[in-house]
């Protein structure tokens, strides 16, 4: 069974900063070496900003799915 969403909402950031931190403790050359794709890194930096940009977009979706409907 799939964790809740607002369990979902806390540990993938949660996840993210870990990745974050373990990218910059362990990469020598960490912001310079986060601009290549197979960088774990770069993940662990695209993650955070994807997200709430992702549910940005989907609340506004629905939003105007309301407002349609009900107009």
């Amino acid at each position: 069974m799939f964790p809740s969403f607002p369990t979902m909402t806390v540990l993938v950031p949660l996840l993210s900063l870990a990745g974050l931190f373990y990218s910059a403790s362990v990469d020598e050359n960490f912001p310079q070496g986060c601009t290549s794709t197979t960088s774990i890194c770069f993940y662990s930096l695209l993650l955070p900003v994807t997200i709430p940009v992702y549910v940005f977009f989907h609340l506004w979706t629905w939003m105007g799915l309301k407002l349609f409907r009900h107009n």
